[in-house]
């Protein structure tokens, strides 16, 4: 089979109606077998990319327990190794309240309704690339009316139509005078036009691989936004917790500071107490005084954080409301194998779709080098009456097949498809970069867990032992051994201690909820029951 010049153009005419519509159809079939047969797509194939090698979390093997602190949230957890992570990772924390606030904010965040949209756009446009893979089919229909003026020629008036009508009756006869009349008549056209473009050399089909993979990072920003929100939940109801015990905390901090400056006062008033005595208790109460209105905008302003995770405006409250001591520290942690982060982080998985699809687009740019083919037909008729379009003299047709093959087009193509593969190196690295960063989020969440269980039993012995001296001060005032003052001191010194130990017990219910976001939050054990109750 000889292939045609490029740039040419085949016309078939001359040819008797219904061999051409055979000759067509067989056209048709023989030029999509063959495009789809051959399955040629330049440029790269795309290779999933491998977990790196001898991945781990730490130089040395991290311990698999962390310390304990006698106080509730102090308790042990143990790492385990390879575990999976439910979807559900919230409710290990053993509050309904919690768990009642996710389900409300997954129904009715706005962030999940534009990732949802987002994904169905992405959708939508692999659909609509695959429609180039089929013939692409028009109807035509026009009517028209028009008037001839009278002075025309006989010559420049319309013939015969297949109906046998002359549409111009004769202008001259002989030894008349010349008929001067205008002339008035209608002319309809009916058409239907096929057009195809083979996908030869894939262009098309690594479009769609392009649009495909750009779906599945959509696909994947979902599950991320649904893990982001949960943590955001889980975060926010902590904070509140650590608030509410840090506001109690510091108003006992300042009705001790109030007593003591009032003892101090009576003192001086007695004579038993100097001027700087008092001005030093003043500053201490002042200085307490002025640590509560920050703890008191934190957590409104986490509170208005809750209301509008759920969806709610400012003004509509939510009715859930959390304490440190109704949360509980889950005891065994998940702990998924490093050649697993891969597959379980949405933004590692979201770099491989966007690395998958730039590697689509470079053969997308190859493909616009090489030779464009395309096929094109319509069958019509034309009359004066539309009963007369398909009958004798009326049907028409063309069959055109056009290869183009781009020549010199000023360096655009070759330069398109350099920027496409500097795009490839560009998310290649930015692949190598998320998982580096995803490791790292992994270790440092770690490290902190281990860490910040140290630093609360710290606080649990700093608080115990500022107890004791609270304790002891108080059984030398009863005996007149230290003044009332002295008490007062110990006691300060004891909320202080409390108010860092109230913190520290916080910091370990944020680790937990880190490390679960950490791992990637579990977003493939997903059950049906869930995304039903999600996208409800």
């Amino acid at each position: 089979m000889n292939c045609p010049n490029f740039a040419q153009t085949l016309v078939f005419s001359k040819v008797p109606v219904r061999l051409v519509r055979w000759r067509l159809v067989r056209l048709a079939l023989l030029t999509t077998a063959t495009a789809l047969a051959s399955g040629c797509a330049v440029g790269p194939n795309f290779h999933k990319p491998e977990a790196p090698a001898r991945a781990a979390y730490a130089p040395t093997p991290l311990p698999e327990t962390s310390s304990s602190a006698p106080i509730h949230g102090g308790e042990v957890q143990r790492y385990i190794a390879g575990r999976d992570i439910p979807f559900e990772w919230w409710e290990l924390f053993q509050s309904p309240a919690l768990n009642s606030l996710i389900d409300k904010a997954f129904k009715a965040n706005p962030t999940i309704t534009a990732a949802q949209a987002a994904l169905a756009q992405a959708q939508e446009m692999v659909y609509a690339q695959r429609g180039f893979f089929f013939p692409s089919i028009g109807a035509t229909y026009q009517a028209e009316r028009h008037k001839i003026a009278g002075n025309l020629t006989n010559d420049q008036a319309p013939g015969v139509q297949g109906n046998g009508d002359n549409l111009s009756a004769p202008l001259q006869t002989p030894g008349v005078a010349p008929y001067t009349a205008p002339l008035y008549y209608n002319f309809q056209t009916a058409e239907l036009t096929v057009g195809f473009v083979p996908d030869v050399f894939g262009s098309n089909r690594r479009q769609v691989e392009s649009l495909a993979a750009q779906t599945d990072a959509q696909r994947l920003a979902l599950e991320a936004t649904y893990i982001t929100l949960a943590s955001n939940v889980a975060a926010a109801a902590i904070q509140e917790a650590s608030l509410r015990a840090q506001i109690r905390a510091t108003r006992e901090i300042i009705a001790s500071d109030e007593k003591a400056l009032q003892i101090l006062r009576d003192q001086f008033r007695l004579g038993q107490a100097m001027r700087i005595d008092v001005a030093a208790q003043e500053t201490a109460l002042a200085q307490a005084k002025a640590t509560l209105p920050p703890l008191q905008l934190q957590f409104e302003e986490t509170r208005d954080l809750i209301r509008a995770l759920v969806g709610n405006l400012p003004n509509d409250d939510v009715p859930e409301t959390f304490e440190l001591d109704a949360l509980q520290l889950p005891p065994e942690m998940p702990l998924s194998l490093p050649a697993k982060i891969i597959e379980q982080r949405p933004d590692v998985r979201a770099a491989e779709a966007a690395l998958h699809a730039a590697n689509a687009q470079v053969g997308v740019a190859v493909a616009a080098m090489l030779p464009q083919f395309s096929i094109t037909g319509s069958y019509g008729g034309n009359a004066d009456r539309f009963s007369w379009m398909f009958r004798h003299g009326g049907p028409f047709w063309n069959l055109v097949g056009d290869v183009t093959q781009p020549i010199f087009q000023g360096g655009t193509l070759l330069h398109r498809k350099r920027a496409a593969q500097a795009a490839l190196k560009q998310a290649a690295a930015q692949y190598q970069s998320t998982v580096i960063t995803a490791y790292q989020n992994v270790a440092d969440t770690l490290h902190a867990s281990l860490s910040d269980a140290d630093a609360l039993a710290a606080q649990v012995d700093a608080e115990n032992a500022a107890k004791v001296t609270y304790d002891l001060t108080r059984r030398q005032m009863e005996t007149g051994y230290v003044n009332y003052l002295t008490l007062l001191s110990a006691e300060t010194a004891y909320q202080q201690a409390l108010l860092a130990r109230v913190q520290a017990q916080a910091t370990r219910y944020g680790d937990s909820v880190a490390l679960f976001q950490a791992l990637g939050g579990g977003w493939w054990n997903r059950t049906s029951k869930a995304s039903a109750n999600i996208t409800r």
